[in-house]
């Protein structure tokens, strides 16, 4: 799909207070998932997976703890999309593979009654391919079946437009101000997750 992209590339190689690109936890994991990879695409891939697969998504595991930057996602191995984007990032800049953050509104349950809430993905730059890719690292459980893919986007949640489901088409290299003050204010990731999410990005 076509992103707006507005910052440089440069700027998704960066480090910020969500997105600790150079630090040495981040570094030192980066460098296990990417060292030997073949090319950008299956490193990219193998931190995908790694995300995907060994962090907890803190509603599967009805997990209270709320990690918000890529080392507190790291040491503890659980997060909400949001905080999981952040890990995602920050380990493929520090293996020099530009990565950003987009996101989705989409429905709290199967239909637009209980109201929307804002889903984080990433975006990866493949210079071999000269494009941005997707991918969603939120983690999979029955029907939820995210892949990297190459030839066609496979993420954790079609769009629904009929339900007001909204996919946000920008490519961001820090996150949305909105999602950084959410996961800052508060403190119980259950509770966040119920009643406390942003339903739309402003």
């Amino acid at each position: 799909m076509e992103l707006t992209t507005r910052e440089p590339l440069e700027a998704f190689l960066g480090a910020d207070d969500m997105i600790e690109t150079r630090h040495p936890a981040v570094v030192e994991q980066s460098h296990v998932l990417t060292a030997n990879a073949s090319d950008e695409v299956e490193a990219a891939e193998r931190v995908f997976r790694f995300v995907r697969d060994d962090v907890a998504h803190s509603w599967d595991i009805q997990g209270t703890r709320v990690t918000r930057t890529a080392t507190d996602v790291l040491t503890y191995r659980e997060g909400i999309c949001y905080a999981k984007s952040h890990l995602a990032a920050a380990l493929l800049r520090a293996a020099g593979i530009p990565s950003g953050i987009c996101y989705q509104r989409l429905t709290l349950l199967d239909d637009d009654s209980a109201g929307y809430a804002v889903h984080a993905l990433n975006t990866v730059w493949l210079a071999s391919q000269q494009r941005w890719v997707r991918f969603d690292a939120r983690g999979n459980k029955p029907g939820v079946d995210a892949q990297f893919s190459l030839d066609e986007e496979r993420l954790a949640f079609a769009i629904r437009s009929h339900y007001g489901e909204v996919d946000y088409r920008v490519n961001l290299a820090s996150p949305h101000p909105v999602i950084v003050e959410t996961l800052r204010a508060n403190d119980d990731a259950i509770e966040m997750y119920r009643r406390r999410l942003p339903s739309r990005l402003t």
